[in-house]
């Protein structure tokens, strides 16, 4: 089990959401954003595209019992960082032996429908500065903000003082987003729904149902399509996962409303639709989704890259999605696997080559715990 959570170097941490660059971080002195528009149309040099039909084998259980996982951010080492988005607590997942230890409480996350503490991410320089990137409710808004992650303190007293790097996302009982990653350009990335106010959308001043861009510090970067802006995409409902392929494109997965959930490719400056089209509308001005799933069996949260496909976590459709990839476009039909084996499924988590965590959401107050619920799988994907 150890082995199988360990990282694997630098390839590892930016497929989880983090890079272990020294220096400034790429992007920061100007560098325009990594994208579709950046990165070649097919895939990596070198690279094959991958089989139509994958496998999914689950290899193990890394931690159980947990109290309404969401973010979860792998340390190096191997060990893993879990929030309970409901406790407003963040803990500490032993490799191998699964020991769960809580390390601290968030102060000011305000939990209630689908917000509370949300997202997490190690900060690209984790190995000299020790922060913790968190998105989280608060009673006013959604924010990130960023906490010192000092092992030597007594256990849950382990974090520091929370540093605002961004607030006035808007908060919902609904459509908080909270998906928050470092790309491969050293920049911080975050997904907000519209809160239930679809004009929030469509609004280019609001932060809800956007994907954002922003500096460590919470800063615009340039090379977004406002200078003085954080706002990278619009147009969303709530987008939960995002993830990076081989070519270090952009993809984000979406809840839609009553028809489709989405799966996109994300470009500075899209418009994704919402609430003037749901799914594949073809209509000018729009981005279209690559994928599109009937919302009872997808509504979906996490992703990641892996092998190749985009690997989806769904809710309320209690399956794994695997899309394989070819470049920018699906090389085949999407795959379902787990179908209703684990409950609704939160996070997907990429360790680098084949293997991935899976975490389950029964207790989120949507599902039909079991005993040993919530849980955090090792998969062996292809």
């Amino acid at each position: 089990m150890a082995a199988g959570l360990a990282l694997a170097g630098c390839g590892a941490l930016l497929a989880s959401g983090c890079s272990a660059s020294g220096g400034a971080p790429p992007g920061a002195g100007g560098s325009p954003p990594v994208s579709s528009v950046a990165a070649s149309a097919g895939a990596p040099p070198g690279a094959s595209p991958p089989p139509a039909r994958g496998s999914v084998q689950v290899t193990g259980e890394v931690a159980k019992g947990l109290d309404s996982p969401w973010g979860v951010a792998p340390l190096p080492g191997g060990d893993l960082l879990v929030a309970s988005r409901d406790k407003g607590t963040i803990s500490r997942v032993r490799a191998g032996s699964g020991e769960v230890t809580q390390i601290g409480k968030v102060p000011g996350v305000a939990p209630g429908g689908e917000g509370g503490l949300l997202g997490l991410a190690l900060s690209p320089h984790f190995a000299s500065d020790r922060l913790v990137y968190a998105y989280f409710t608060t009673e006013s808004d959604n924010r990130i903000a960023r906490m010192r992650y000092d092992e030597q303190r007594p256990p849950g007293q382990q974090l520091g003082a929370p540093d605002t790097v961004l607030r006035g996302i808007p908060k919902g009982v609904f459509h908080n987003g909270g998906r928050i990653a470092f790309g491969p350009d050293g920049m911080l990335y975050a997904g907000t729904g519209e809160t239930g106010n679809t004009a929030l959308a469509q609004d280019r001043k609001s932060l809800g149902g956007k994907i954002l861009r922003m500096t460590p510090d919470g800063k615009p970067v340039h090379g977004n399509p406002e200078p003085d802006s954080v706002v990278y995409s619009w147009g969303h409902r709530n987008v939960q996962g995002l993830a990076w392929d081989g070519a270090k494109r952009l993809w984000a997965s979406e809840f839609g409303q009553h028809r489709w959930d989405e799966l996109n490719l994300i470009e500075p400056g899209g418009n994704y639709g919402w609430p003037e089209v749901e799914g594949k509308g073809g209509k000018a001005g729009f981005r279209d989704p690559v994928a599109v799933w009937k919302t009872d069996e997808a509504s979906p949260s996490g992703i990641a890259w892996a092998e190749g496909s985009i690997w989806m976590a769904s809710l309320k459709g209690e399956r794994l999605w695997r899309i394989p990839l070819k470049g920018a476009v699906p090389e085949a039909e999407p795959e379902a696997f787990l179908t209703g084996k684990y409950g609704r499924l939160r996070t997907v988590v990429a360790l680098g080559g084949d293997r991935l965590l899976l975490v389950t959401s029964e207790t989120d107050g949507r599902g039909s715990p079991q005993a040993g619920d919530d849980r955090i799988l090792s998969l062996t994907v292809r």
